[in-house]
């Protein structure tokens, strides 16, 4: 069980990994040494896994294209969602793997350079796949806020949805 401080620095870290152990120190009421200790222990318990930039790709007129893949699987005997969400894990397209409530067993995340490129992913590699039985594909079309951070101000947003008779 965490304390309270340890909840803190987690979650202020997740906000901004650049912090310096002192300015988490401010925010945690833990000592800048007691944060850093913490830090190395939850990287070697893999509690934190890796430190990762959001990038907003637009603004680099970067080509990249993100879809969800709904996936309906069929399970066989000695074989649940845990292998057959490790044989996805495998495809380097895939950026995440999720075990969803609902109608559709999995969601992938997948990107690509352009939709031509995801689409056939999916059909020439995800598809053909045996437990496989039913897909849906939905594109990103634009990001608006991801890991709590907005991409486009409010009065971007207001210019940019007007829509006129």
């Amino acid at each position: 069980m965490l304390s309270e401080e340890e909840q803190r620095l987690l979650h202020a870290l997740a906000r901004d990994c650049r912090q310096t152990a002192e300015a988490l120190s401010v925010q945690t009421g833990l000592s800048a040494e007691a944060v850093a200790a913490k830090i190395d222990q939850w990287e070697k318990e893999q509690i934190i896994i890796r430190y990762k930039p959001v990038i907003n790709w637009e603004k680099l007129e970067e080509n990249r294209v993100t879809a969800f893949i709904d996936i309906k699987v069929r399970t066989q005997r000695d074989q649940g969602y845990d292998r057959i969400a490790a044989r996805f894990q495998k495809f380097p397209e895939i950026r995440a793997v999720y075990l969803m409530s609902g109608e559709q067993d999995l969601c992938l995340v997948v990107e690509g350079a352009n939709m031509y490129e995801v689409t056939r992913f999916v059909s020439d590699k995800l598809s053909p796949l045996e437990p496989v039985e039913n897909i849906s594909t939905r594109f990103v079309l634009r990001r608006y806020k991801e890991d709590g951070i907005e991409f486009h101000s409010q009065e971007e947003r207001l210019e940019r949805l007007v829509i006129t008779p």
